[in-house]
């Protein structure tokens, strides 16, 4: 487990100033959670500890499109990428389907939002002082349950139990890394949907990937609780690379035919 650093004595600087530059950074996060006027093509390489995948990734306006290039580090052979290919081609003919991925997406994207529009109010930010970061100097800030926030979803539920620390890059007033841990058990929907354990932990790092677009290159989480009856084990590293702006429109046929013929 990540061992994150103690929280900021009282005698630190007051916890409005570093709030202020927290709450800026967040809505500039915000702003570009919602811009669908950058899409991208990029490289994800998701680690778990049953499998290693490696996909091509393009953004598209009608919902991202994958392709498997690898597994456990090692490129598909001819059997595999015949088989990715006759999966990408059944997809291009059944927009359906893709409809229905665009949904989940949109879904998802939905419940993170929740979450990034509350932290702003869930948490007590306190300036921890700057820190070199991986292309810069950074301003560091810990945080902890703010006691008068009151979870209004379920996507929420969990902010009360999290304390961590966050790091802004001054210039751009970017997150540069996020790491929090859950410090006790969280029960969702009275316990009846299920439970966060205490001392899991996650870490989501940005950086700007060209043209002034900042986006998430390292996601690491480890969790473990219980979804309704059944106990659930989240660990997983995600690592985001080779990233390149794609014409916005594209179309999710078109991103196909580009994975197909590897342009």
């Amino acid at each position: 487990m990540i061992a994150l650093p103690a929280l900021a004595q009282p005698d630190a600087q007051p916890v409005s100033t570093g709030q202020a530059m927290v709450e800026r950074a967040l809505a500039n996060e915000l702003a570009a959670a919602e811009d669908r006027n950058h899409p991208m093509r990029y490289q994800l390489r998701k680690t778990s500890p049953r499998l290693t995948t490696t996909k091509e990734i393009i953004e598209t306006a009608d919902g991202d499109v994958a392709r498997l290039v690898a597994v456990g580090d090692h490129p598909l052979d001819a059997h595999g990428q015949a088989r990715e290919a006759a999966r990408l081609n059944e997809l291009a003919a059944n927009p359906a389907r893709q409809r229905r991925r665009k949904q989940s997406e949109e879904e998802d994207t939905g419940r993170a939002l929740k979450v990034l529009c509350a932290l702003p109010r869930a948490f007590l930010y306190r300036d921890a002082g700057p820190l070199q970061g991986p292309a810069g100097l950074v301003e560091r800030f810990t945080f902890q349950s703010n006691p008068d926030f009151s979870p209004s979803n379920l996507e929420t539920e969990v902010l009360p139990a999290m304390r961590g620390e966050i790091w802004i890059d001054p210039a751009h007033l970017r997150v540069v890394r996020l790491e929090a841990s859950v410090e006790r058990d969280v029960d969702f929907g009275w316990g009846i949907l299920g439970r966060l354990n205490r001392g899991g932990w996650l870490v989501i790092e940005q950086a700007d990937v060209g043209q002034g677009q900042w986006r998430t290159v390292r996601f690491q989480m480890r969790m473990t609780g219980r979804v309704v009856f059944k106990t659930r084990v989240f660990d997983t590293t995600e690592e985001q690379t080779r990233y390149a702006p794609v014409p916005v429109g594209l179309g999710y046929r078109e991103a196909i035919a580009t994975l197909l013929t590897g342009r």
